[in-house]
């Protein structure tokens, strides 16, 4: 085999080597912040060395535009899922608005609350994540455009859709999956303060 080429179970050990650190290491700047994390604690949360991240990821920067990268493209997806095939723009907003519930507050992404570390990012970094952010927004835009030019919506500018995603991303802040709204009963109420 050439020295270049790696065998599929260790190509496959590979990548979950770094889908355990893009996971870890978003829980650790999440809890504690960019700054205050080290590769150090990174690498203790997988049980490596550390030096043992830098074989995956240059710097520490490097991981941490990888973890708001793979955040975002998993939300996205999510996103895609839950609105394929929803004609109407009524019913696939709310579809959307469950899925960015979703998003934030069930399972293991930590994307939108890495979003407040991009200062920690340079310029060419912020802008791959600006890219993908925007795609994400772009679906919602579509949709609240549609919902306008139906009349179920009074406007649909841009700051619309921004006052959206602060009162939906503000849930992180007061949800408790033992509280008494249930994610769903969450996104009915956000529609339909929204939809005429």
């Amino acid at each position: 085999m050439p020295a270049d080429r790696k065998p599929r179970q260790g190509l496959a050990a590979d990548a979950n080597r770094r889908e355990d650190l893009l996971r870890e290491a978003a829980r650790l700047f999440v809890e504690k912040g960019f700054g205050a994390t080290t590769t150090r604690d990174i690498a203790e949360a997988v049980g490596m060395r550390s030096g043992s991240p830098f074989y995956h990821f240059r710097s520490k920067q490097e991981l941490l535009k990888a973890a708001m990268i793979e955040g975002l493209e998993a939300g996205y997806r999510r996103l895609q899922a839950a609105s394929a095939g929803l004609a109407d723009p009524a019913q696939r907003l709310r579809a959307m608005i469950r899925a960015h519930l979703g998003n934030l507050l069930e399972g293991s992404c930590h994307a939108p609350m890495l979003l407040y570390e991009t200062r920690s990012l340079d310029a060419p970094a912020r802008a791959e994540i600006a890219a993908v952010s925007d795609r994400y927004q772009q679906m919602w835009q579509t949709t609240l455009d549609e919902l306008a030019v139906a009349g179920r919506l009074r406007s649909s500018a841009g700051p619309l859709r921004l006052l959206l995603f602060g009162m939906l991303n503000w849930t992180t802040q007061w949800y408790r999956p033992d509280g008494g709204l249930s994610l769903d009963e969450i996104a009915d109420a956000a529609a339909s303060l929204l939809l005429a």
